[in-house]
């Protein structure tokens, strides 16, 4: 059994599954996992039951997790469909990362133009920052303070429920934050366009939303390292796991430059006075 101190903060290499037999009990806050669709033609992808996989995915993810931690699993609408995933963790919301603009190449059935993310916890949820997550609302105030005053809202279950001027809760279908595209400029290879590499937004709201600085994130397969790198950024610890040599390579390149970033950051706050801490002063140092 390994020690969390020894692999922490690094990008290891090898079989996802077998690391994770090395390691221990109640270890993490957080495990996002962005592995096989079975969809591809790719040999990582190359799954063949994939509903199954993730099966034994969760179930190692219940025994690494601290208790109230939570996964997030990414796949196709089916990937959880048929297993019975209860005994091991609860299934709190399947959120739609929804892309309108990729092709529409149907001809006999509706295009594909989402992919889900899976939100499971250990038990009871022990961390949502909804804070650190809202996103803008889209309703205008007058309207929306008009439905509040309705009788069966003030008197019903969420009756308390208040327009919040920071923004509202981004919900179960998240179309605001967009798919790396040719000309993104965290875009590292076309090669990893679209199965490989996910937006750091996307990345840093679930990071933001269930754990806090200092907690432990998991990342069975790391690929281009999108998931180490923003956890640098967050102040969060991690654990990561890439079986691909090159994709942990150019994983451990980002992971550096990240660090460096860090570094500056902390370098401008110790010497500039920002109000906030130091995550404030990152972002007002344009690295967030």
């Amino acid at each position: 059994m390994r020690n969390l101190e020894s692999v922490a903060g690094k990008i290891h290499r090898g079989d996802a599954l077998a690391f994770m037999r090395e390691l221990p009990d109640k270890s993490f806050d957080l495990v996002i996992c962005d592995g096989p669709y079975a969809v591809t033609t790719h040999d990582w992808d190359d799954v063949s039951d994939i509903q199954h996989f993730n099966l034994e995915l969760l179930k190692s993810f219940s025994r690494l997790l601290k208790p109230g931690g939570a996964v997030y699993l990414f796949g196709k609408p089916d990937c959880v469909d048929f297993i019975d995933y209860r005994p091991s963790l609860a299934l709190q919301s399947k959120i739609v990362w929804y892309q309108p603009s990729r092709l529409a190449q149907g001809r006999v059935s509706y295009t594909n133009n989402y992919d889900v993310i899976c939100y499971f916890t250990k038990g009871k949820v022990k961390t949502f920052n909804l804070d650190d997550i809202r996103v803008t609302q889209l309703v205008e105030l007058e309207h929306r303070l008009r439905c509040e005053r309705v009788p069966s809202v003030t008197n019903g279950k969420f009756g308390k429920t208040a327009f919040n001027p920071d923004g509202k809760n981004p919900g179960d279908v998240w179309g605001d934050i967009k798919q790396l595209t040719y000309k993104s400029k965290e875009l590292i290879s076309r090669g990893m366009l679209n199965t490989i590499q996910k937006p750091e937004k996307l990345m840093e709201r679930l990071i933001k939303a269930s754990s806090n600085p200092g907690d432990l994130v998991f990342d069975p397969f790391c690929g281009s390292g999108t998931v180490p790198v923003v956890c640098q950024r967050l102040q969060r610890r991690f654990v990561a796991c890439e079986v691909n040599p090159e994709y942990r390579r150019v994983a451990e390149e980002r992971l550096a430059s990240a660090e460096s970033e860090v570094e500056s950051a902390n370098a401008l706050f110790s010497s500039r006075e920002f109000p906030g801490d130091r995550e404030t002063a990152t972002v007002q140092a344009g690295l967030l």
